[in-house]
């Protein structure tokens, strides 16, 4: 971690490039970061709230809660595969340690997260949702996602230099894992199905559950929910810390 500190001005250097390579050619710039969210929102109301009559107070702010979280998530994890060959040639030039490309990955990430949470206040506001003191949490349940993510990121991205098919694959496992974690959809419309189990034991969920409380719910999660979001981050975090470095000294020589 020490060491890690020592470069934090590159990692400061790479999330500033992160986020001005990711809306350099947008008009919209970071705007497009609120507004993607919300159309999206808009759809899934439209499709799952008019249409399909979901029994979801206050949908939009549920679907949006859900929607924040995964952006932050899947973006970060895509971004993460691609951060290592992303920077080859300061990977060749300087002799830094390779965690702080998939670290800087998730900081930009975080900070997309907190301007795309502006209009997630508007809506809370234009809905007449209840606001709490439970928001103060917030900043707790973004540090676990971003823990839980670093680990996954940590642990893809090695795999995504030595196999280029990775991120295909990961990206379909993705989009899988969307339709399994209770983003757009109440939890209880699958509690009779077969296939339930996967959703009630997808680790995601609890994560997303930790994130949205505080927003939709105006609660500070339970604690038996909560000590399982963080045991599954720090451990997620974990195994991704322990297989980076064991792939480490390989990693130059495909890229």
């Amino acid at each position: 971690m020490t060491r890690i500190y020592r470069y934090r001005d590159l990692i400061h250097a790479l999330v500033i490039r992160e986020l001005k390579v990711r809306y350099r050619r947008s008009a919209l710039g970071f705007l497009w970061t609120m507004l993607q969210p919300l159309l999206m929102m808009l759809v899934l109301h439209t499709v799952f709230s008019m249409l399909f009559r979901f029994k979801v107070n206050n949908y939009p702010v549920y679907a949006l809660s859900g929607i924040l979280f995964w952006n932050f998530f899947s973006q970060s994890i895509t971004a993460s595969m691609n951060s290592l060959k992303g920077n080859a040639q300061i990977l060749k030039k300087l002799p830094v340690p390779l965690e702080v490309f998939p670290i800087a990955t998730v900081l930009s990430g975080i900070i997309n997260l907190l301007f795309a949470l502006i209009p997630m206040f508007a809506i809370l506001l234009v809905t007449g949702h209840r606001i709490g003191p439970s928001l103060l949490f917030l900043p707790v349940s973004i540090l676990i996602a971003a823990i839980f993510t670093l680990g996954a990121g940590l642990l893809l991205s090695p795999l995504a230099v030595f196999f280029s098919d990775v991120v295909e694959l990961v990206g379909v496992c993705l989009t899988l894992l969307f339709y399994m974690t209770p983003c757009f959809y109440p939890l209880d419309i699958v509690a009779h199905h077969r296939l339930f189990f996967l959703v009630r034991f997808n680790p995601t969920r609890s994560i997303l559950e930790v994130f949205r409380d505080p927003i939709y719910l105006h609660k500070i999660p339970p604690l038996p929910h909560l000590a399982v979001a963080v045991v599954l981050a720090l451990v997620m975090l974990a195994i991704g810390a322990y297989l980076f470095r064991r792939m480490n000294d390989r990693i130059p020589f495909y890229i």
